[in-house]
């Protein structure tokens, strides 16, 4: 099998970027080790940057998000039983986000995919990526029983945190930095009506919680837990509890109740590896970063990758040149360290650490009040958390 560009994996970064390719005329084929209903099941990230929703639209991916999207103008931060709205467009002169769950982002582009462009193989495994450092790099890969090859004249990991093709980078030129933090969250998803109509993050002594939705009728909810926590060993009764002693506030405001449809425990971690291309190797995405999903930044930061490789793809296509290719890593990286500093800073200052000194509690509070009482704190807030620039 021979294409232009071998893409591993069909999540949002491997899908979006054979879609680009596809509007610039450029043949790809993309190549999944899950089938199909797992990859428009497997639940994810639901809040889209404003340079995100940009970008579906303009690859004709965004009727469905903007029929079934909720965009949201702010949230609001709850410390100390006190509310603060972070108004979006009046600090980023009109930015906003978008709530739009993963997998629906996963389906759009897979219909697409199937409708207009190249060859999608689900169930099909990659093994390996082979001759990076050449003219032809290859990609082993097992599909209905049997090991075959992709010959591309480039090959493109979007393959998450585990897959192979970071493996194909040499242990010389690698570097890795990474943070594991000691707490995780609890997510579980509830057929209740969102109690509030903006996501609401909220710093309290008992540790972080996060008030999201998926829809106008369900409900996304988050407790900060230890990070060897299982979540069969919390009562829906219990999460419940924890969540409205975490949210609560002096004023009328009250926490909705509803039957809970799945639960899970996200553990929490930053990762980057540099660079982001060895020869004709590329990685996008959970291949390349890891960021804790505090700051909303793990599927916008694939979108900026892909946006970038594509735009660089194009170059070359056009001009013959390959110097936004050569570009791809330090433009890429450059963005992912600001929203790697910016999930950091979200983590740090709304989850209390377990080994956390009363010094430490009121250096949080202090830096949520300097949000709540300064227009330069909150737009730098704002500017991070509706999204950095896709491209350098």
């Amino acid at each position: 099998m021979r294409t232009t560009v071998g893409i591993i994996g069909a999540g949002p970064a491997g899908l979006l970027l054979a879609r680009l390719l596809h509007r610039a005329g450029i043949d790809s084929v993309v190549l999944e080790s899950r089938d199909r209903a797992y990859v428009e099941h497997r639940q994810r990230a639901g809040i889209l940057e404003q340079g995100t929703v940009d970008v579906l639209r303009a690859a004709g991916a965004g009727e469905r998000m903007d029929r079934e999207g909720l965009r949201h103008d702010g949230i609001e931060l709850r410390f100390d039983r006190r509310r603060h709205r972070v108004d979006f467009p009046g600090l980023t002169g009109g930015r906003s986000v978008m709530v739009y769950a993963q997998t629906e982002v996963c389906k759009d582009l897979i219909a697409l995919q199937l409708k207009e462009g190249g060859p999608l193989l689900f169930e099909a495994e990659a093994l390996a990526v082979e001759g990076a450092e050449g003219d032809r790099p290859r990609i082993r890969f097992r599909h209905q029983g049997r090991e075959d090859v992709l010959e591309c004249d480039h090959a493109v990991g979007c393959d998450g945190f585990w897959g192979v093709a970071r493996k194909a980078f040499p242990a010389a030129l690698s570097r890795t930095f990474e943070r594991t933090y000691p707490y995780a969250w609890l997510g579980i998803l509830a057929d209740v009506a969102p109690s509030h109509d903006e996501l609401v993050y909220a710093r309290h002594d008992r540790g972080f919680a996060l008030l999201s939705m998926r829809s106008p009728s369900v409900s996304r909810l988050y407790l900060q837990v230890p990070a060897d926590a299982d979540a069969d060993k919390w009562s829906d009764e219990e999460i419940w509890d924890e969540l409205e002693r975490r949210l609560e506030t002096d004023d009328d405001w009250r926490l909705e109740r509803g039957p809970i449809t799945q639960k899970s425990v996200t553990p929490m971690r930053s990762f980057v590896h540099e660079p982001m291309r060895h020869g004709r190797l590329f990685l996008a995405g959970d291949a390349a970063h890891i960021v804790p999903p505090t700051g909303a930044k793990g599927l916008n930061l694939a979108v900026g990758d892909v946006v970038t490789l594509a735009r660089a793809l194009a170059h070359e296509k056009e001009t013959g040149s390959a110097k936004l290719l050569d570009a791809y890593s330090a433009t890429c990286v450059r963005r992912v360290w600001q929203a790697e500093r910016f999930s950091y800073d979200m983590t740090t200052m709304l989850h209390p650490a377990p080994d956390a000194t009363p010094f430490d509690a009121r250096l949080q509070l202090a830096r949520l009040d300097r949000i709540a009482s300064s227009r330069a704190a909150g737009t730098d807030l704002a500017e991070g958390y509706t999204g950095f620039p896709l491209v350098g």
